[in-house]
């Protein structure tokens, strides 16, 4: 079985059998040894960021399952694993709240200015009329995505007094929180809102699906959060809206291109919170993740079907 990378989020516990050989591997290994990854005799992978490919699940002739460590799976071909007979199945859920918080955490350090105190503090500036806030209470969020995180943060909000819209075609609306009325549009959803937290998955649906007009419609106080996928949010539209005016700031944890390039212009803004796509990178949820994504494998092993399998078609190719 091939994993991520050693650390706190190796596969372990009772989804893995002691029968079971685990490799961790990682780029730099790869590259060290002159192996594409995947390539070796593994029956399954469990990944988190490494790309799986076409050529490589057209090469693991052995594999039969993919777990992915964590929600999106926009780095597995999963065309390509379903021509291969390969099961794909993600650990939805695991990370929710992990990111959930972080989102809340970014749309307040946005609000407040925490980073920019943080560093006069530091550098013995003791100016704190040059950081007054905005207060969340009494405001109405949008979320572009409604799943297991999206919801969470409409409960972490609730004790704000927050109203909550959410643009969300696949959710069930007997799941969502009390909290929650559903629009239809993207354009409604940015209309409605004040600010925006962004908890879709990267398709071709949802790619730039926020633009220059959607972030125009937001109020000059609002603030934009991306915990999802980069991609998700025009980047440069953001800069735009950004030079405008239109918006007060963005909380982002996920880039177009990760890492971002050294002199990405969003880098440079004052107006903007950066982090390292490490919404979901916490103890709790690498171990829930470390789980999940073992008992998905244990359940293929045994010869069942994982709830979140993504393509049960796959089995029997």
């Amino acid at each position: 079985m091939g994993g991520a990378p050693p650390g706190d989020h190796r596969p372990r516990g009772p989804g893995v059998h002691r029968r079971h050989r685990v490799v961790h591997e990682s780029r730099r290994v790869r590259r060290r040894r002159g192996a594409p990854g995947g390539r070796g005799p593994f029956d399954a992978i469990i990944t988190r960021t490494e790309p799986i490919t076409a050529d490589l699940l057209d090469a693991a002739s052995s594999l039969s399952v993919v777990a992915k460590h964590g929600a999106g799976v926009d780095n597995i071909d999963i065309p390509a694993a379903t021509r291969n007979g390969v099961l794909v199945a993600n650990t939805p859920g695991a990370n929710a709240r992990s990111v959930a918080e972080h989102a809340v955490a970014l749309l307040l350090a946005v609000k407040r200015r925490v980073p920019q105190a943080h560093d006069a503090t530091r550098a013995g500036e003791w100016r704190r009329h040059d950081f007054r806030g905005h207060e969340q209470s009494g405001r109405t969020l949008g979320l572009l995505g409604a799943g297991n995180a999206g919801r969470d943060v409409a409960r972490l909000l609730s004790g704000f007094d927050v109203s909550v819209c959410a643009l969300d075609p696949y959710v069930d609306p007997a799941a969502l929180p009390e909290n929650v009325s559903l629009v239809d549009t993207v354009d409604a959803l940015f209309e409605a809102a004040d600010d925006v937290s962004v908890h879709a998955p990267l398709t071709d649906e949802t790619r730039h699906a926020v633009g220059r007009d959607q972030l125009a419609a937001l109020p000059g106080d609002g603030v934009v959060v991306n915990t999802a996928r980069g991609g998700i949010v025009d980047e440069a539209a953001l800069r735009a809206a950004l030079d405008a005016g239109d918006l007060l700031g963005a909380g982002i944890d996920v880039y177009e291109s990760e890492p971002p390039a050294a002199d990405d212009p969003l880098l440079a803004r004052d107006d903007v919170v950066l982090t390292q796509h490490n919404a979901g990178v916490t103890a709790e949820a690498l171990r829930a993740m470390s789980r999940e994504a073992a008992a998905v494998v244990r359940t293929v092993y045994e010869g069942g079907v994982p709830e979140t399998a993504l393509n049960a078609d796959a089995l029997g190719r």
